[in-house]
């Protein structure tokens, strides 16, 4: 995994943007139309090119949202990002983050809420399939902002290092695990993150807005 995660430094200058989503395929787009913008907006204003240097999209990870297509990280391009990894069987800090990311959504300003998108990576990649994944969505109220992803164990393990997440699953199939919420930037770099379970909205929600100043740890 460590060469693999070096490898993505050594050509970050040589990564081009993946194709263009098809019209009204990419959650972000979806996310955008339901916030009263034209469906395929999104995808249009994403900046083409190579990827920057920090970039997280360079990592060449699978996934499956929770309709069962096929994701790339890149088509999150051009939109803010608030990403948090869990498993959706979790009883204690796991929900609580949940309850904070919409939190933040409910803060994000007006003008800003179509351009940003909420992302959860589980952990668990035998049981939050994307059916089950598409339950904790019913069951928690997600709107179409929010994108849940199911990955096999090598691309959740590689995002985790690069997010600075650590984990470990219990003999119970529950998970110990860092909690983190991470901000992107339009190019898919970190520029904040909020540690632990408590406090530290109003900075996330200014990280969103691109006051990445105002939300220094």
């Amino acid at each position: 995994m460590a060469t693999k995660l070096t490898l993505l430094a050594l050509f970050a200058t040589s990564l081009a943007l993946a194709a263009e989503p098809a019209k009204n395929s990419c959650p972000a787009c979806k996310a955008n139309a339901a916030a009263g913008g034209k469906a395929d907006a999104c995808c249009k204003e994403v900046a083409s090119g190579p990827y920057s240097k920090g970039s997280l999209y360079q990592l060449d990870a699978r996934f499956t949202d929770d309709s069962g297509r096929a994701f790339s990280l890149g088509s999150l391009r051009g939109r803010r990002v608030l990403v948090d990894m869990f498993f959706a069987s979790c009883g204690n800090a796991c929900p609580l983050t949940v309850s904070d990311m919409l939190a933040v959504q409910g803060k994000v300003p007006a003008a800003m809420r179509g351009g940003t998108t909420y992302v959860l990576v589980s952990f668990d990649d035998a049981r939050d399939t994307p059916e089950a994944l598409a339950k904790y969505r019913a069951q928690r109220h997600l709107d179409s902002q929010w994108v849940l992803l199911h990955g096999d164990g090598e691309s959740v393990r590689e995002l985790a290092a690069l997010l600075g997440v650590k984990y470990q699953r219990g003999e119970d199939g529950s998970y110990a695990h860092s909690n983190l919420l991470t901000v992107l930037n339009a190019e898919g770099e970190v520029v904040h993150q909020r540690v632990g379970l408590q406090g530290g909205l109003d900075e996330t929600v200014a990280a969103l807005a691109g006051k990445e100043g105002m939300a220094a740890k």
